[in-house]
């Protein structure tokens, strides 16, 4: 995953309300639209923090087999799943909606309680755990439920 230089959003949208041709546009900024696969995200996470998906698997607190199903591609993460993943990767709060639009889900909004929570969580760097709790305390939907 190398990083090469990407093209904001603000000016990727500046350059579609310019263009008279949404076929020359999508020719022009193909690159913008290479998407990277969450699987190849997470694999990359893994080796460039020197750690095996296990370790990242058992701290997210997923099922070992739906994990591993993760990194292989064979399954897609929820929102939820995401979440869980950031926490246990150590995510900051932008980090955390990287990762959110990799696996093509909805990013945090702090209008909503519970995302509230998670965007309050990742920025003090609360864990997992910490973070169920505090989701308990509140009467909201605790991670690995259905999606919110």
């Amino acid at each position: 995953m190398a990083e090469e230089k990407r093209i904001s959003t603000e000016e990727l949208l500046k350059l579609l309300f310019q263009e008279r041709s949404l076929e020359r546009f999508f020719q022009r900024n193909e690159s913008a639209y290479l998407v990277t696969a969450f699987s190849d995200y997470l694999s990359h996470w893994c080796k460039t923090h020197q750690q095996v998906p296990e370790q990242l698997i058992r701290r997210a607190n997923l099922e070992k087999s739906f994990g591993h199903q993760l990194f292989s591609g064979k399954r897609r993460p929820s929102r939820d799943t995401v979440l869980q993943l950031a926490f246990a990767m150590g995510a900051d709060v932008a980090q955390a909606q990287d990762m959110l639009k990799i696996a093509r889900k909805s990013l945090l909004y702090p209008r909503i309680k519970r995302d509230a929570v998670f965007i309050y969580c990742l920025h003090h760097r609360i864990s997992l755990v910490d973070t169920e709790i505090i989701l308990e305390d509140l009467g909201l939907p605790l991670l690995g439920g259905r999606d919110q």
